[in-house]
């Protein structure tokens, strides 16, 4: 895993650090998206989920080379058990588990630092780049 690197404003101040440039922190979701897609509501499905083709090769291959793998889910905390355990005996690589993202989709995420969103489409395969129209605050300064 790459190390943080130390960042400072336009004024000197110390600010939260940085991945290096070539070190992607890949948050990933996990009901369909990298198996089956299984409500809360349906937790006792949730320890045989179906992988999807090519998941564990390319986030393996992704945490590998050195990227930081985290998956993001709308399961709950009472479901980290049986996740963990799922990721486990499928062979997945990560670094860390966020539970609790907000349910329903069409997410708009905001921050300060730069986010390069994908959507997922039924397989995993080789990342292409494409322009694609995106909303984005006018006049800010690039990073």
């Amino acid at each position: 895993m790459a190390d943080l690197l130390d960042s400072t404003d336009e004024f000197g101040n110390t600010i939260s650090p940085k991945l290096p440039k070539d070190c992607k922190n890949f948050m990933i979701d996990i009901d369909g998206t990298i198996c089956e897609d299984i409500p809360n509501e349906e937790p006792e499905r949730m320890i045989d989920a179906r992988v999807f083709e090519g998941a564990v090769e390319t986030i393996n291959n992704w945490y590998d080379e050195g990227h930081i793998i985290t998956f993001f889910t709308s399961r709950t905390e009472s479901h980290r058990e049986v996740t963990e355990l799922w990721l486990k005996n499928n062979g997945f690589k990560y670094h860390g588990i966020l539970f609790g993202k907000p349910r329903g989709g069409n997410y708009h995420w905001i921050d300060n630092h730069t986010v390069k969103a994908t959507k997922f489409h039924e397989n995993f395969t080789e990342m292409v780049k494409q322009m694609k129209e995106i909303e984005v605050f006018p006049d800010g300064p690039e990073n």
